[in-house]
């Protein structure tokens, strides 16, 4: 015990007591940073002559000797407010039923199990120097879901008092960012073991069993922990891809706990209660502090003040302002001193001091740190305001982060083992202890996965597509690290396996597994590799049914409208042309269409009769028969397929049909595809069959109607039966085929990315042609049996060509026509001005005339008819390209006489 007074002409004194643990480092800074609290009060000019008096006591391993020393000081000493230092909630629950009961102000560091509204019901004199502890919870999930671990084990010191909230809060928490609490460790108050060791040793062993390596130390007591460390090294819990994570009612203690606890718990993060140390005030009481901490405790390694000397203070500070606004009257009154406690509002050296609740109101700032050597590293900073942070800055009076992140991105972390990654928080293979990996043994498509024994050496080989993908990844993974492995064949049925895993036998299953939504609870999926659906198979049989129309399939509605455009304008284009020259396409007008139109679809089958004269026209000809080359070859191509594929129809043509009759199915009975036809699609006739040959032998004898099939073994068999079978019905979607790993794991995670990898450098590719090879007696058959009717996109090109090559030659016809009427005009005024003969440009036409119609010589004296020449008769005549050479002949002697 130990008295702290301070002489002075004050007229009165207030008592206060102080139950910490002397003995622990903890108790020392605790006891040193009061004192300093007292005397600085009690030698401060602005109290009203008030002296505060403390009575220190030690602590017991006792809790009810506690309850008697808090009892002692309420009724012997008439202390007006109680400090106690105890760290578990157990004990601070005791002096609170006291405080309750003889309404004095109880001040404590521990933060309690209950919701901060239920302890100011049960204990309303408790006033908590701490914040609530859902913050701290959200900090360690933030951690754990920052580097994407899925699994964890959480250790938790219990005491009788306890109600398991915050393991119930921090569960719920981290199942919100995906993650699983594997396992609870929940190890007896220390105080109550008569072979602490001992029983921590047998809890701990229990931890090899489990798979994840993240252990969350939620609330521990320093002794318990560290027979938990020490426990935990010698069994290798602390080695590579392990992960710890210390919430702040150890964190708080690093700076000191002895360097053998340090030395046990290197690589660890720590989650510290973060306090200003530039201020002021703050540089004036660890001055104060080091100068006493070193004289009094000279055998302590350092004399560093920690958050619980801050903390002590502080609630001293907070009693001593409390009863200096009260005044000498009402310093006595323990509910006015309570509830001016409660509303103070006040910075100090550990932070803001102000309350809700009966706790600290302002969000709290954590440090995260990692232990290296002989003391630890600070990474950064985390609070439920800006998240994580490498750096703090001061705002308009608040402390906020720098570039605050949901993410913690701190890349200098030294883990456990001197691992240079980030730990994979999960049991990772060994060469002593592989990966144990379960093959389906008994399968019905051999191409994925097939397992046989080699007679030689009686050893199993396992080949297949599925193993072969496998082996790439591991080509993949061995870039990080190792992966020891062992297979394993295993000859039940694809849910058997799947449990197989679900209840650890094996690590994960290499094989055509099927991704679905019940698996998917319990068990880890990779990135599927092959899509997954279920499909019913059936024979085929000839369609004999009357197709009447079936010549106009092979073309669309879009087809057929635009070749009978393009025929039409090119009719247009070569009747215009030929008209004007060319004698067979003269006449009447209806004439002049019917040789037109038969002329343009006469080319479409067989060599014209009609003569070209215009080389404009049989450039137009010539790009019209390259189009009818092409698009009769295509024509009767689609219809030769039309009329022979697609008459292997499907004997059955819906699951309806199956339904109706009752008719017999058949199955992979293995896999979970009988289940499914039973259940959902309410089928009751289900044979099993057990090897993909057997297939075409049930169908063909008719002992089933239709096989349903996954749509990766459909493929397969259709890739080998292309012409004998099709897919009737709908396709039923699943999630793929996929490795399985179990729950958790970060394997999953790692071949996900691998198999994603295969993917884009065609890895996959290539494995899918070697295993599925097309049968040689197929040749890339459709399996529906159906084809589908040439569009117009695939043929635009040769109708644009078409259609501009006509357009053109008719322009430049019309110009060329043109030119020529421009001089023919020109030649007929010279005739009328400049007459060369005594003979007329009209008694030339006579004879021309005659000439064109067909007359003798003798016959053109006699003729008196007169016509007017059109444009294109006149250039005929005066061109000496003419088909009438007489003509010409006959015109150049009229001119010459």
């Amino acid at each position: 015990m130990s008295l702290v007074t301070v002489k002075a002409t004050a007229n009165e004194t207030i008592e206060i007591g102080a139950i910490i643990d002397l003995n622990s480092r903890i108790g020392k800074e605790q006891k040193t940073a009061i004192n300093i609290a007292v005397e600085n009060y009690n030698h401060d000019r602005t109290n009203k002559k008030q002296l505060i008096t403390v009575h220190f006591r030690n602590t017991s391993k006792d809790t009810i000797q506690d309850f008697f020393t808090a009892e002692e000081l309420v009724e012997q000493n008439h202390v007006m407010m109680i400090v106690i230092g105890m760290q578990t909630w157990e004990e601070t629950a005791l002096i609170a039923d006291i405080g309750k009961r003889h309404q004095v102000p109880i001040i404590s560091f521990v933060t309690a199990s209950y919701t901060p509204e239920l302890v100011q019901l049960k204990w309303p004199f408790l006033v908590q120097m701490t914040t609530s502890s859902l913050d701290q919870i959200s900090c360690t999930s933030s951690i754990v879901s920052s580097y994407q671990w899925r699994k964890v084990i959480v250790i938790y010191e219990d005491d009788m008092y306890s109600d398991s909230s915050m393991l119930a809060v921090l569960t719920e928490t981290l199942k919100g960012h995906g993650v699983e609490v594997e396992h609870q460790l929940i190890l007896p108050q220390f105080s109550s073991l008569s072979d602490p060791r001992e029983v921590v040793r047998r809890e701990v062993v229990k931890l090899l069993q489990k798979q994840s390596r993240v252990f969350i130390v939620l609330r521990s007591s320093v002794s318990t922990a560290n027979h938990l460390f020490k426990e935990a090294k010698e069994i290798g819990l602390m080695g590579r891809d392990s992960a710890w994570i210390l919430a702040d009612s150890l964190a708080d203690l690093l700076d000191s706990v002895d360097t053998a606890f340090i030395s046990s718990i290197q690589g660890a993060l720590g989650i510290k209660n973060h306090y200003p140390e530039v201020t002021k005030s703050f540089r004036h009481f660890k001055g104060q502090f080091q100068k006493i901490f070193r004289s009094e405790y000279p055998m302590e390694d350092h004399s560093e003040p920690g958050i619980h000397a801050l903390k002590a203070y502080d609630s001293i500070t907070a009693f001593a302002k409390a009863v200096n606004s009260l005044g000498t009257k009402s310093s006595n009154d323990s509910v006015l001193t309570k509830n001016r406690i409660l509303s103070s509002n006040f910075t100090g050296l550990s932070g803001n001091i102000s309350f809700v609740n009966g706790v600290l109101s302002h969000p709290p700032t954590f440090r995260i740190v990692n232990v290296d050597g002989n003391r630890y590293n600070g990474l950064g900073f985390w609070s439920s305001i800006f998240g994580f942070s490498k750096a703090l800055v001061a705002e308009n009076g608040e402390i906020i982060g720098v570039n605050g992140s949901h993410i913690m991105k701190f890349s200098m972390v030294k883990w456990p083992g001197e691992l240079k990654r980030v730990p994979k928080g999960w049991a990772m293979p060994t060469d002593s202890k592989p990966l144990i990996i379960g093959v389906p043994g008994r399968t019905s498509f051999e191409n994925f996965v097939k397992v046989e024994t080699v007679a030689e050496t009686n050893e199993m080989k396992y080949t297949g597509f599925c193993i072969d993908l496998f082996k790439e990844v591991l080509k993949i993974l061995e870039k990080n690290y190792t992966l020891p492995y062992e297979f394993e064949p295993y000859n039940g049925s694809y849910p058997d396996l799947v449990q197989q895993v679900i209840n650890g036998t094996y690590d994960a299953i290499v094989g055509d597994i099927t991704i679905l939504a019940e698996r998917a609870k319990y068990v880890e999926f990779t990135q599927p590799f092959a899509e997954s659906g279920l499909t019913m198979l059936v024979p085929v049989k000839f369609d004999r049914s009357n197709k009447a129309w079936m010549f106009l399939k092979p073309f669309t509605g879009n087809m057929w409208i635009a070749t009978g455009a393009v025929l039409v304008y090119t009719m247009f284009v070569v009747w215009f042309m030929e008209h004007q020259s060319n004698p067979e396409f003269r006449g009447r007008w209806k004439d002049q269409l019917g040789t037109a139109i038969w002329f343009t679809f006469s080319s479409l089958f067989f060599a014209h009769r009609e003569n070209i004269k215009s080389n404009y026209t049989k450039t137009v000809v010539v790009v019209w028969l390259f189009l009818v080359f092409v698009l009769t070859s295509s024509y009767t191509a689609s219809l030769i397929s039309m009329l022979t594929v697609p008459n292997l129809k499907p004997s059955v043509k819906d699951i309806g049909w199956i339904k109706r009759t009752n008719a017999t199915v058949g199955c992979d009975g293995d896999s979970f595809v009988k289940d499914y036809l039973k259940q959902v699609l309410e089928l009751q006739n289900i044979k099993n069959i057990s090897n993909q040959d057997d297939y075409p032998k049930e169908l063909e004898s008719g002992n089933i109607k239709a096989a349903f099939l996954e749509i990766p073994y459909q493929k397969v068999f259709l890739r080998e039966h292309c012409n004998q079978y099709v897919v009737a019905g709908p396709n039923y979607r699943f999630g793929g085929l996929a490795f399985a790993f179990q729950k958790g794991s970060p394997l999953a995670h790692d071949v996900s990315e691998a198999i994603l990898i295969l993917t884009q450098d065609g890895t996959l590719n290539r494995l899918e042609e070697h295993w599925f090879a097309l049968s040689k007696n197929c040749d890339n058959v459709d399996p529906t049996g159906e084809t589908e009717s040439l569009t117009l996109e695939s043929f635009w090109g040769l109708y644009l060509v078409s259609g501009v090559t006509s357009t053109l030659c008719l322009l430049f016809y019309v110009y060329h026509l043109f030119r020529k009427s421009r001089q023919l005009t020109g030649e007929f005024r010279d005739n009328i001005v400049h007459p060369l003969t005594d003979q007329s440009f009209w008694s030339l036409r006579r004879v021309t005339s005659a000439r064109g119609a067909g007359l003798g010589v003798d016959q053109r004296a006699d003729s008196g008819k007169w016509h007017l020449v059109s444009p294109s008769d006149a250039a005929q005549i005066f061109d000496g390209s003419s088909q009438n050479p007489q003509l010409a002949i006959e015109l150049g002697n009229s001119r010459s006489d």
